[in-house]
């Protein structure tokens, strides 16, 4: 193997799984330590810089990083079941505990004559309007509701999310400038253009849920219920009650969404019925674990058949009861067991089997390609349209999604936007910023604790049952207390602070070698990486993290650390007689619209770390 090259910035930046798997690459270890030291305001603050909602997805994101975190790898010992970090509710502690940070946000710049109207109101299209206020553009939201927060404040349900939480951040992003048009629809592309904008961001998500042709469908249609629609019925008070027996159909995070708030309208027998299996289903596994600890049950493998009807007034409906088959390609295949259908009474049924996109206000011909889906036609990175100047993201883009990547298209899409709209090449997109720097404080001393806690996951409380499921409005998670959230933040493995071998120094003594926990530093002949990776002192089997290979020693031999379970714990750096290893905190800032200049980058520049 190659000697590994550290200079490039997505060699460590993978090495921080959280980090990387973060589709707005939150610098995560670098505000559980703030979390960890009372520090909430300026935790706040790392946050508002990468995902903009930190309270919001404090409580609603799907959590990418969790599942990528290093901790549920390296505790086998500990736990029957390891578990990552609670690095979702964490960033919920920021949010909860911080001070006003109204000063620390960006000021505006003098207007720079540039005109950006954003159609909806959503994450992505707030986001463009958060990056790009500062630079001087005067950014216009158009949506058609009276608040801000697209379905972050239309589809997820009060007792998930509060509205005063939606109102202080989406308020954040007007405070520094744009201006919001609410109950203004937009009913024609040509029309906005001819307004004379010098771009235009289309955020306007996927309003179209996704329908059932059943037998049954149309006699029996006031009491069916499209999910997404039902759900923006009851935020808006609506819909305010439901029949006692409910049946919800699909499997996703809508779905359970649905359940829980059947269950708080009036629905005394609520059910999920699902075509796939429980695995398969796309709810994240704590959506149904919340469902099913509100006394909702989740019934697998029935495919639905038809809803049952006397007259105009539902009764229940038919499901055909499958299995699934795997060809050699592991291609799913579901399949009839044979059984009888399965009948189960209903007085309503909420479907959220999926969601799609819907332009009907974007003429064919205004200029903008659309795919056979339905999609437009978009530049993998810039999302930029065939018109130059319009621009998609989040769920308008390529198809639903959730918050976190939403957030990340308008990140992606307000550079775009800066780079056309100031005569450069929107394709060559400016790289990070990285940082590398040495934490040693003396000779078995660093600025980071490197002592991790043993302790199992913690638990956020919940509201009292009878009380939380009396209401709508209840918020179920209560949230960590500050003693709570300081032994969770203890559980960080601080990945971002890395393992960094100095060749040079080496004397090969294997002192690191045998003081590693977890085996994985060795020093061996090179090969290939397939061979590598079987010779080490312990096997490293998870191909998609890198090995940190050194280049060849004088001995001939070369130094190979297996970055996947490392403790990042410092007793190679302590135990090294020569200073060949140090441990150095790299942090990355993904770049922002407008670069160095950006004055929503220099948040986090001004906030101590």
């Amino acid at each position: 193997m190659q000697p590994t090259n550290t200079a490039d910035p997505t060699y460590f930046h993978k090495v921080v799984d959280c980090q990387w798997a973060c589709p707005a690459h939150t610098p995560v270890p670098e505000y559980i330590r703030l979390i960890a030291q009372g520090r909430y305001g300026d935790a706040y603050m790392v946050n508002w810089v990468s995902n903009v909602f930190p309270g919001i997805l404090g409580r609603t994101c799907d959590r990418p990083c969790e599942p990528a975190c290093r901790r549920g790898r390296v505790e086998e010992e500990n736990a029957a079941k390891p578990e990552p970090v609670a690095i979702c509710r964490l960033k919920r502690v920021a949010a909860d505990f911080k001070e006003d940070v109204v000063p620390r946000m960006p000021r505006s710049a003098p207007s720079n004559g540039k005109r950006i109207a954003c159609v909806g109101a959503g994450p992505s299209a707030l986001t463009v309007a958060r990056d790009l206020a500062p630079l001087g553009y005067e950014v216009t939201v158009f949506d058609g509701e009276r608040k801000a927060g697209g379905f972050m404040h239309q589809q997820i349900p009060r007792f998930r999310l509060p509205e005063s939480v939606i109102d202080e951040e989406t308020g954040y992003v007007f405070a520094l400038g744009p201006q919001f048009r609410a109950g203004e629809r937009i009913g024609s592309m040509k029309a906005l253009l001819a307004e004379g904008y010098d771009a235009v961001f289309v955020g306007c998500g996927a309003p179209r849920g996704r329908d059932l042709d059943l037998p049954g469908r149309q006699e029996a249609a006031s009491h069916i219920h499209i999910g997404i629609d039902w759900l923006a019925s009851v935020s808006f008070g609506h819909v305010t009650s439901i029949g006692k027996r409910v049946i919800v159909l699909g499997g996703g995070n809508t779905a359970m969404d649905c359940c829980r708030s059947a269950r708080r309208l009036g629905g005394e027998d609520v059910k999920v019925i699902v075509r796939s299996g429980f695995d398969e289903m796309k709810a994240s596994p704590w959506e149904k674990e919340d469902a099913q600890h509100e006394g909702i049950p989740i019934i697998n493998m029935h495919v639905p058949k038809a809803f049952v009807h006397e007259g105009d007034r539902l009764t229940g409906m038919m499901f055909e009861v499958v299995r699934a088959e795997y060809d050699a390609k592991g291609k799913r295949k579901l399949v009839p067991t044979g059984e009888p259908d399965a009948f189960f009474p209903c007085d309503d049924v909420l479907v959220a089997v999926g969601q799609e996109n819907a332009f009907p206000w974007i003429e064919r011909d205004a200029g903008i390609e659309f795919d056979d889906w339905g999609l437009p036609v978009l530049g993998a990175d810039t999302f930029q349209s065939s018109l130059p100047n319009v621009f998609f993201g989040g769920d308008a883009a390529f198809g639903p999604k959730n918050i976190i990547t939403a957030v990340a298209h308008g990140h992606e899409a307000a550079v775009s936007i800066d780079l056309f709209l100031t005569g450069q090449n929107v394709a060559e997109r400016p790289g990070p910023r990285t940082n590398l720097v040495s934490e040693k404080m003396g000779i078995h001393e660093w600025a980071y604790d490197n002592d991790p806690s043993n302790d199992l996951r913690y638990a956020v409380p919940w509201a009292n049952a009878e009380k939380a499921l009396a209401s709508i409005k209840v918020e179920v998670e209560l949230g960590f207390d500050a003693r709570t959230a300081l032994k969770e933040a203890g559980r960080c493995l601080n990945c971002d602070v890395q393992t960094v071998f100095a060749p040079k120094l080496c004397i090969e003594c294997d002192g690191c070698v045998d003081i590693c926990p977890m085996d994985c530093i060795t020093f061996t002949a090179n090969a290939d990486e397939a061979t590598l990776r079987k010779e080490l002192n312990a096997p490293a089997e998870n191909t998609e993290q890198a090995l940190y290979v050194s280049p060849e020693l004088k001995t001939g031999r070369v130094l190979v650390k297996d970055e996947d379970v490392c403790l990042h714990c410092g007793l190679c750096a302590e135990r090294c007689p020569t200073g060949a290893w140090d441990m150095q905190k790299f942090l990355l800032w993904t770049a922002k619209a407008g670069g160095a200049t950006n004055s929503v980058a220099g948040c986090a520049d001004r906030t101590p770390i």
